[in-house]
């Protein structure tokens, strides 16, 4: 189909844009689990199929581990060996990390098991198949789509519609204007608190965390939503990647809500197998399958200790929900009559976000030490100070509790800014003020500097 051509070249272009010497690992990968998943489906034979199977998810992670991995693996048993006295001469090579690997390497992990386990048929469209790993709005940092929900969307003409245009449209302005406006607007008071933690305050530190927080969000969920709208514009649903993290009221709401995607996806074929398998266990099997779960979407962002330590923190905080029955129970907000959450949910979310927020400090730290460093400088008197510069940031947080005020208004849509599908004569003028709002803040006061997306070096 000619739609899939334009579509297959155009991801490929924008790839090679960023990294051309790479794009020999995407066309191969591709190749090769375009032929595990025909195989697959076509062998009657379960050992076979089994086999086949694993293979596919042994490339996959080979793949993950090789470019991501395999550096940090010989440092850290050097260390581990030199530590003991065994003195090792090993050294580093000189590898080039594709860009995006994490977002394509378990999409196709994910095309042979959903095969496998029968839940779809295997793609005998090379081209859509190609389409799904390499597509261009969500190859750099996700969404990481399922290939049974984004495959069968190619089977068939696109047509463009005017609401469909406006909701992509209006996807993308909310998410550059999180990106743009907060996100970056952020970051240089953020850097400059990290890159002088010896002179910074205890509060100074403490708020460039709770900054680097809502950094995170507005700079994450901006991207996400940019490549939600675009893939609309093109008449491509893609997978929600967040749903209002920072209303979460317990730790597990928040991860079901915060980065869907890739917590759904490890969920799917990580903890859901280790918790059968742990059964026996009881709760302490449910435990021990979350932390595993934890640490490895800690490790999943990078080849550092402190990744795994963070996942580590987070799966900790499970253990007295999962002891007290609470983590598949979702939490009914009983609204105040102003429609807002009362005042024992506003301090659950706000508890939620500060113990989120602590684990931020492994996030950014550049390793264990850095993040002792960040604990140490806010534990002193100096954290009841007014932070250093702080006033400078003033517009930024009206705005930002502006923007809590109304994603929690339009909390039930897919984004803030989502126009309603009714009567849209009427819904036009509407919508045109609220556009001219958001370009208006956009043009004023965006950061268009050289801020890459955060998720970028993930």
């Amino acid at each position: 189909m000619f739609q899939n051509w334009i579509l297959l070249i155009a991801s490929y272009v924008f790839y090679a844009c960023a990294e051309w010497r790479m794009i020999p690992l995407l066309l191969v990968s591709t190749i090769v689990f375009y032929w595990l998943g025909i195989r697959i489906q076509s062998s009657d034979n379960e050992k076979k199929t089994g086999l086949l199977t694993t293979l596919g998810v042994v490339l996959g992670v080979g793949t993950l581990l090789y470019f991501k991995y395999f550096n940090f693996f010989i440092q850290s048993f050097s260390s581990l060996f030199n530590s003991i006295g065994l003195h090792t001469n090993w050294h580093t090579f000189k590898i080039i990390m594709p860009l995006g690997v994490s977002y394509f390497t378990f999409k196709l992990i994910s095309y042979v098991v959903e095969v496998h386990r029968g839940k779809m048929d295997a793609s005998r469209n090379f081209v859509a198949f190609a389409n799904y790993v390499a597509f261009f709005p969500t190859i750099m940092a996700g969404p990481i789509d399922r290939p049974n929900k984004f495959i069968p969307q190619l089977s068939a003409p696109r047509t463009f519609t005017y609401f469909q245009g406006q909701d992509g449209f209006q996807q993308i302005l909310w998410g550059l204007f999180k990106k743009a406006v907060i996100a970056d607007n952020l970051s240089p008071y953020i850097d400059s608190v990290w890159a002088n933690l010896g002179s910074s305050s205890g509060s100074a530190i403490l708020f460039a965390l709770i900054l680097y927080s809502i950094q995170m969000y507005a700079d994450f969920s901006g991207y996400s939503d940019m490549a939600i709208g675009i893939s609309k514009l093109l008449g491509i649903r893609i997978a929600k990647n967040f749903n209002y993290p920072f209303f979460a009221t317990n730790i597990a709401e928040f991860w079901r809500r915060w980065h869907i995607s890739l917590t759904s996806w490890l969920t799917d074929y990580v903890f859901i197998p280790l918790n059968i398998a742990f059964r026996e266990l009881g709760k302490f099997g449910i435990i021990l399958a979350i932390i595993i779960n934890m640490v490895l979407i800690g490790m999943w962002h990078g080849a550092n200790w402190t990744y795994a330590v963070f996942g580590l923190y987070q799966g900790l905080l499970f253990v007295p929900i999962i002891l007290a029955g609470k983590m598949n129970k979702k939490q009914k907000l009983i609204l105040n009559r102003w429609g807002g959450p009362k005042c024992l949910d506003i301090l659950k979310m706000v508890g939620i976000f500060m113990l989120y927020t602590f684990g931020i400090i492994l996030f950014r730290a550049e390793n264990l030490s850095q993040s002792a460093q960040v604990v140490a400088g806010m534990c002193n008197m100096s954290l009841f100070s007014i932070p250093q510069g702080s006033l400078k940031l003033l517009p930024y947080l009206v705005i930002m509790a502006l923007i809590i005020v109304y994603e929690w208004h339009n909390r039930k849509s897919e984004y803030a800014l989502q126009p309603e599908n009714v009567d849209a004569k009427r819904a036009d003028l509407k919508i045109f003020i609220k556009d001219i709002i958001v370009v208006a803040l956009i043009l004023g006061l965006g950061n268009f500097g050289a801020n890459q997306f955060i998720y970028f070096q993930f």
